[in-house]
Order: C-alpha cells, then sequence, then structure tokens
C-alpha cells in the first residue's frame, strides 16, 4: 500500500474527510452537515492542526486537534466530569485529538497509530486527552497501547446517544 501521511488542509478537503468520518463512524447527512460546521470552525483556532493519510490520491484517515482550552464547549462538558475525578488540572497544557478517524476498509493497518503519534509528535504541550465511546473498541484498544488512561467515563455529550471516557496520556505516546 502506497500510504502518505502528511499535512492535510482541512478546510479545504472537509467533505472528503467527513465522508471517511461517515464511514467510519455511521453517520447520516444530516450529522455530517454539522460536523462540518464544527470543523471549520475548530480550523480557526490558534493552533488547530490537521494530517490525512492518503494512498492513491484519496484519503483515507485524518487526525486533527488542537491546544486545548478550557472556554472551548468539548472542555465545559468534560470538565466537571474530570474534576470528580480529581483530574481537571488535564485540561491545563494538553493538546487535545478532536477527530481521528480511519476509513474501514484500511483500519487495522497502523494508520490511526501513525496519525495519532505523528500529530502528537509535533505538540508543544506534554501531554494529550481525547474522548472516545466509552466501550471495549478497537479504537481505545489503540489509545491504551499509546499510553492513554482513562481519566474519566460515562461522560454524556449533549445529543450523544452513547456515554464516552475521557482518556490522557503523557507525550512523547509511547511506541508499540
Amino acid at each position: 500500500m502506497d500510504l502518505v501521511i502528511g499535512p492535510l488542509d482541512l478546510p479545504a478537503h472537509v467533505d472528503e474527510a467527513l465522508a471517511v468520518q461517515a464511514v467510519a463512524f455511521g453517520l447520516g447527512a444530516d450529522e455530517v452537515a454539522v460536523r462540518r460546521q464544527i470543523v471549520l470552525r475548530h480550523m480557526t483556532y490558534p493552533g488547530a492542526r490537521a494530517l490525512g493519510a492518503t494512498t492513491g490520491g484519496r484519503l483515507v484517515g485524518f487526525v486533527y486537534g488542537m491546544p486545548n482550552d478550557r472556554t472551548h464547549w468539548w472542555s465545559t462538558v468534560v470538565e466537571p466530569y474530570l474534576r470528580a475525578q480529581g483530574h481537571d488540572a488535564w485540561l491545563d497544557d494538553s493538546f487535545v485529538i478532536t477527530e481521528l478517524h480511519v476509513h474501514p476498509h484500511y483500519q487495522n493497518r497502523g494508520i490511526g497509530r501513525s496519525l495519532i503519534t505523528t500529530i502528537t509528535d509535533g505538540a508543544a504541550e506534554p501531554r494529550s486527552i481525547l474522548s472516545a465511546i466509552d466501550t471495549d473498541s478497537p479504537a481505545r484498544g489503540l489509545y491504551h497501547s499509546l499510553g492513554y488512561e482513562d481519566l474519566a467515563r460515562r461522560v454524556l455529550f449533549p445529543s450523544a446517544p452513547k456515554p464516552y471516557a475521557v482518556m490522557g496520556a503523557p507525550l512523547p505516546l509511547r511506541r508499540r
């Protein structure tokens, strides 16, 4: 497989990226439209950056993130859960992985691992945080293998049908 991982101009390729996310996450057109606006807004935040994984010129995976800011929506939702566990300091000096998705036909090939380790390698912050659906999944297995630990579980986001876990890891991520 001729795979290239590199910087992604996410606003210019937002529809391609969301097509990958829609297939990977099972999103409908209405949810994709909402997420499109969120992604475009996120990419205006200071320090926001994205990487893409392409093969044959086709985007098959992407990741984006930014330095965490306690005033951002995500932080305001997860902060009470983290505080209850004594982990709210993780919201400071952290690089948040906002989205990481790999097309199902390309999963289990190390693409997600390469995307997340490459984007966090460029982070100035000493640690990384993210949220993932709170189930025993390949995604959570990947995060655990990289050194992420559960900071809070059963985190409820408005309109999300399933609870999430907030996870954190010191940087650089553990390689396996």
